[in-house]
């Protein structure tokens, strides 16, 4: 990406208040945008929006996604030139347990956020993030390609894939004139980070474990996920935002996922995260049953490698390296804003 792209450019982000939306306001700051955040209240308490001072670069608005009067309202305020959407129920844990709820925020508010571009003139480049989770499962899938079928078998799963089905729709029925908005889809592997505390999610769930001393349990020890650092996939789509500013053609969806050597199994997450924070206990199998999940999740990102020239920086020993320096500088009291910003700068160097 070119940092200078974004010097002056007006953008909207929803979900600005969660963890990759705080990265990714981080990202934009350093870049010189103009930002307006629309979220709800941080989901988690730490959260990276608070500990890094995430507010103090940007116009934070609070807001639901599913109020669409709110969200024409913080459209009309940012007069954006890009909109992205990040905001969303992201747990597939609790969308079990609250699937309505899921359903509302994950398709409805996506919708919302559509008809609010649609209604206000003036954005040139809209990203709806979804996720890697949107693909029909398949046992034997080697990698998804984002012509596949989408589908899935939970609440999230399902919603995210509901998500792209809306985001399609709108682009052929409402994005598709020359000079319009250039509307595209994103999909992303298992992002991993320092900043991270959402319940039921791989690493901060070791995290929380070894900083009380005790052994992390793990439901799925030998699932396999496309794990990548929170910046690979932020860097894709700022990247695919520039892109599409200069061709509106590159509308559409796209990966942003890792290398194949990347995919690794639950427990070598767990094992190297131990080692590196001198882990008191060894890990252990976590007791009862757990809701239905894919035995493993491959993404191939051969279009954005050959239409954007995007490719992973990191490999994942360097992005979990990243972590631990994150949450080591935490438990020691650092600079969060600082340090973030650091681990920024390191990979756009990279």
């Amino acid at each position: 990406m070119n940092p200078g792209f974004w010097w002056g450019k007006r953008v909207l982000l929803t979900g600005h208040t969660g963890f990759k939306g705080a990265w990714l306001s981080l990202w934009l700051e350093r870049c010189g945008a103009s930002v307006t955040g629309f979220a709800l209240a941080p989901p988690t308490s730490p959260s990276l929006f608070d500990l890094a001072g995430v507010a103090a670069g940007l116009a934070h608005v609070e807001g639901d996604v599913r109020d669409l009067g709110a969200l024409r309202a913080a459209v009309a305020r940012a007069e954006p030139d890009v909109a992205i959407h990040m905001a969303a129920q992201s747990l597939v844990r609790l969308s079990y347990e609250q699937p309505s709820e899921t359903y509302a925020t994950n398709v409805q508010g996506t919708a919302n956020f559509l008809e609010a571009l649609r209604t206000a003139a003036g954005a040139r480049v809209a990203i709806v993030v979804t996720s890697d989770k949107c693909y029909r499962s398949r046992p034997d899938a080697d990698g998804y390609r984002e012509g596949d079928p989408l589908g899935g078998h939970d609440p999230y799963s399902n919603s995210k894939a509901c998500a792209e089905l809306v985001t399609g729709c709108y682009r052929d029925a409402f994005f598709s004139t020359p000079g319009g908005l250039a509307l595209a889809s994103v999909r992303a592997g298992n992002v991993v980070g320092g900043g991270d505390w959402a319940k039921d999610r791989l690493v901060p769930d070791i995290l929380k474990a070894l900083a009380q001393g005790r052994a992390p349990e793990i439901r799925y020890p030998d699932a396999v996920r496309p794990w990548q650092h929170v910046l690979e996939p932020l860097g894709g789509y700022l990247l695919l935002a520039e892109k599409l500013w200069q061709d509106p053609s590159l509308a559409g969806p796209w990966n942003f996922g890792p290398s194949r050597d990347d995919e690794k199994p639950v427990r070598w997450i767990v094992e190297r995260l131990q080692a590196g924070l001198a882990a008191p206990a060894p890990w252990k199998p976590q007791p009862g049953q757990h809701p239905k999940e894919a035995e493993a999740l491959r993404l191939d990102s051969g279009k954005a490698r050959a239409g954007l020239g995007w490719k992973p920086r990191w490999a994942l020993g360097r992005a979990l390296d990243a972590i631990m320096e994150w949450q080591r500088g935490y438990l020691a009291g650092q600079d969060l804003r600082a340090l973030s910003l650091e681990q920024i700068r390191a990979y756009e160097a990279s």
